[in-house]
């Protein structure tokens, strides 16, 4: 359990819920707690959810008779970074789940119309946009496939699918938080105060509305950092003057709106922005950094009074060990799955299993990008989802080019290859160069 479940798991038992991490994960906790205390029935529930992805698109292989296709995608169910980011109690890995259940639930239906299981993958779909503001990004290629080809038929039908689609799972949050009635925490402050600070930062001159803070220039370069947020948030040891609360306290005063001085920022000084939302998201997405940003995963619970903690073993350490050491190789850098999902893309209209792969590794790329805009820290837990769907994205369009034989040209293997190949030597180069 991380510090986000611990505080979920607390407003599961006391009711009290607001909005800063999911209330519809604390609300289904909260109806676990009555059969059974703890994390156990939510990490079961995601580990089932992720089983039974798995478990579909596995059978929608062997159905095909495609049996070597099926070992690949059991091997993708056993990445070590994976496994161990789907073994903590979080919303990402809750929202994964949702999302390659759904996932599973659109290969194994195919062609056919089997409405049934298209809409409880649909349900899927909504539950997991439930869960993360920008789950979105990665629900619309899965839900616009899911809703036939009828819907792609032209680019007009397709447009209007695809806006409706977005429209559809962004308010999937706002209205599942009012149902459950969780108090606003002003949780999207953290986004603007980052990228307030990005700016003043990057510009020298103050971006923050007036908040009675002396020279906050001078504040603001002593408490940024472009990896994270938290030296602004209140959980920080040593808090900045330019606070979540001071922030917070002076938009409930004056009754002003926060984005837009978030917009008057990014568009007075666009490169500013540019450069604070670049500098951040390479260190995100792993590309050119050196040594660990944080730890990739967890082997332990935060300490809690409860005293729920994960009991140590020779598997856990094993896997755990394999995790961190994955993040040394491209197989843990973020950026190296979005390349290769690009590089998918770019040759996946001529594969046999188009109508799986576009989906899947389009949902990967997109989530993935939208932390550039969308990211206030560093965590490798933001990317499951990421790792999980292009990985499996991979694997089928691997299948396709072995077994089926699909016809690419020399220059359709190279664009397939060389995204990841490009992202994988660039960021390998810069970590052995010396600073």
């Amino acid at each position: 359990m991380t510090w986000d479940s611990i505080r979920q798991y607390d407003q599961a038992l006391n009711g009290g819920m607001d909005d800063w991490h999911p209330p519809l994960m604390e609300w289904i906790w909260s109806k676990f707690i009555p059969l059974r205390p703890g994390p156990a029935p939510m990490l079961a529930l995601q580990l089932g959810l992720y089983a039974a992805g798995h478990a579909l698109l596995i059978g929608w292989a062997i159905r095909a008779g495609r049996y070597r296709l099926g070992v690949a995608l059991g091997a993708c169910s056993l990445m070590p970074l994976a496994v161990a980011l789907m073994g903590v109690i979080v919303k990402d890995s809750l929202m994964a789940g949702a999302l390659l259940a759904a996932g599973g639930l659109m290969a194994w239906c195919g062609g056919r119309r089997d409405w049934p299981l298209r809409l409880i993958a649909i349900a899927l779909i909504v539950l997991a946009a439930a869960f993360r503001f920008n789950a979105f990004l990665a629900g619309v290629p899965l839900l616009v496939a899911l809703l036939g080809e009828g819907v792609r038929r032209t680019p007009l039908r397709l447009a209007g699918t695809v806006l409706a689609a977005t429209a559809s799972l962004m308010i999937a949050m706002p209205i599942a938080n009012h149902l459950i009635g969780a108090q606003r925490s002003g949780v999207e402050l953290s986004l603007v105060i980052f990228d307030l600070a990005g700016v003043t930062k990057n510009t020298h001159t103050d971006a923050f509305p007036p908040l009675g803070v002396a020279n906050p220039v001078a504040v603001v370069d002593g408490c940024y950092r472009p990896d994270k947020w938290d030296s602004y948030s209140f959980w920080a040891a040593d808090i900045c003057p330019i606070g979540f609360d001071t922030v917070r306290a002076y938009f409930a005063k004056t009754h002003a709106s926060p984005w837009l001085y978030w917009a008057r920022a990014v568009v007075t000084h666009p490169l500013a922005y540019a450069r604070h939302r670049l500098a951040h998201w390479n260190i995100n997405s792993r590309f050119l950094v050196r040594g660990e940003i944080d730890r990739p995963v967890l082997n332990a619970s935060v300490d809690n009074t409860w005293g729920y903690q994960v009991t140590r073993n020779p598997f856990l350490d094993g896997v755990d060990r394999l995790a961190v050491l994955s993040t040394d190789t491209p197989l843990g850098w973020p950026c190296f799955w979005m390349a290769l999902a690009l590089g998918v893309l770019l040759v996946a209209p001529a594969l046999p299993s188009r109508e799986v792969v576009i989906p899947l590794a389009l949902s990967g790329l997109l989530y993935g990008l939208g932390y550039g805009v969308f990211s206030v820290a560093s965590e490798l837990r933001y990317y499951l989802w990421t790792y999980i769907a292009v990985a499996l994205a991979a694997a089928i369009a691997g299948a396709d080019l072995v077994s089926v034989h699909a016809a690419l040209t020399r220059r359709q293997y190279a664009v397939l290859a060389a995204p990841a190949l490009i992202v994988a030597v660039a960021g390998a180069i810069w970590r052995v160069l010396p600073p």
